[in-house]
């Protein structure tokens, strides 16, 4: 799963899988998926290994492909090795895959394991599973606000609410999405970049972490948003369209109409929320949410914290819908 997360930032709209290649004498090789047209995480551990393949075991977190892409399937890759047996993570959800590949090295007399690890790579991979699944993005909703629900001034500014640590977090989760959207009216009023410069990784500088820049409505052409998408209608209908242009997980920063559009439709899968130590005061400034709320106690959103977390003078919660039992 290490491997997996090296591939994180690299390979979307692919899958971020790692392998590990443990060869008879023991020798272990590594290998992630590489961007789109590149060699897959098992490909790549037969690359490392070499001669070593013939008789080892494989690891994987997702089943291997079995059929011809960007690049020829993995399953008959680790046949032609001569990989004697391969441990996986979990079937890909996929309908080219879904099974086939792990039907192909059986056919082929490997010997396959499935379910190791299964809820660990489930979570690491839960926006592709969710895209696959669905033909949507997973979504994300990122919000800054002072401790008595405000995301912004009464004049609609809303820089910076929170600190320097917060904001690298902000833009960390930038980088971990495919794109980035926020309403018309916050594009007016901030006129954002939305690119990640305040959070580095160790892909270096010659890796573009910066998501695709998605606005609900039209930006003004002089927008620093510019190029972006520029998007209209029903939320279902928008996360269907990004679903089809091979977004895995869409992260919605703004403003409060917008955040409010996704989180009525209900197609929100988490929400990751800053606080900073400050009030606004009164009911002037704008909230979170806009438009009716619950008219009674037994009307209410309720969710699950799922981490919480203190950054600088800041606090980070994230937050997912309460699943059903």
């Amino acid at each position: 799963m290490r491997n997996a997360e090296k591939a994180r930032l690299l390979s979307s709209p692919n899958p971020w899988v790692g392998s590990v290649l443990v060869a008879p004498d023991g020798e272990v090789f590594d290998g992630w998926t590489m961007p789109v047209g590149a060699g897959h995480a098992e490909v790549n551990c037969l690359l490392e290994a070499g001669s070593h393949s013939r008789g080892s075991t494989l690891y994987t977190t997702l089943e291997p492909c079995s059929h011809t892409g960007n690049t020829p399937p993995c399953s008959e890759a680790l046949i032609k090795a001569g990989v004697e047996r391969v441990v996986i993570g979990i079937v890909d959800p996929d309908e080219k895959v879904n099974g086939q590949g792990i039907a192909h090295l059986k056919a082929s007399g490997v010997e396959v394991e499935v379910g190791v690890k299964e809820a660990e790579v489930r979570s690491q991979l839960l926006p592709y599973i969710h895209h696959r699944k669905t033909g949507r993005p997973y979504v994300v909703v990122k919000i800054a606000m002072t401790l008595d629900g405000r995301i912004a001034a009464p004049d609609g500014s809303s820089q910076w609410i929170t600190g320097p640590a917060a904001r690298e977090a902000g833009h960390k989760l930038r980088a971990y999405s495919d794109a980035v959207c926020v309403g018309a009216e916050t594009v007016r009023l901030d006129n954002p970049r939305l690119t990640v410069r305040d959070w580095t990784h160790e892909a270096g500088p010659d890796i573009n972490l910066d998501p695709e820049r998605i606005v609900l409505g039209q930006a003004p052409d002089n927008a620093l948003v510019h190029p972006c998408i520029e998007l209209s209608g029903e939320i279902e209908d928008v996360l269907e369209e990004l679903g089809k242009r091979g977004i895995l997980q869409l992260l919605v920063e703004g403003g409060g109409k917008t955040i409010s559009r996704f989180h009525d439709s209900g197609c929100v899968d988490r929400y990751e929320i800053f606080f900073a130590a400050a009030f606004f005061g009164g009911d002037d400034a704008v909230p979170m949410l806009s438009g009716e709320g619950s008219l009674s106690m037994k009307d209410l959103w309720r969710g699950e914290i799922v981490e919480l977390s203190q950054l600088g003078n800041d606090f980070h919660v994230t937050v997912r819908p309460k699943l059903s039992k």
